[in-house]
């Protein structure tokens, strides 16, 4: 995911695509521990990706 694809989003749209990557997390999460996560990189830009949004969603509410 591209930081400017994120700051075009409106809140809401980045509210739900953040519930969505930590659902993600959760069950890569699970992957791990039962050995099944064969893309191991994704946790990390899932992980990123998470980071990038809630900065960009503080730096609007920032801004209101």
């Amino acid at each position: 995911m591209n930081i400017e694809d994120i700051r075009t989003m409106t809140a809401d749209q980045l509210a739900e695509n953040l519930l969505n990557l930590k659902k993600e997390q959760f069950n890569l999460r699970f992957q791990k521990a039962t050995g099944q996560l064969e893309k191991t990189h994704r946790v990390d830009e899932v992980r990123k990706d998470i980071a990038r949004i809630k900065t960009v969603l503080r730096a609007k509410s920032a801004q209101a």
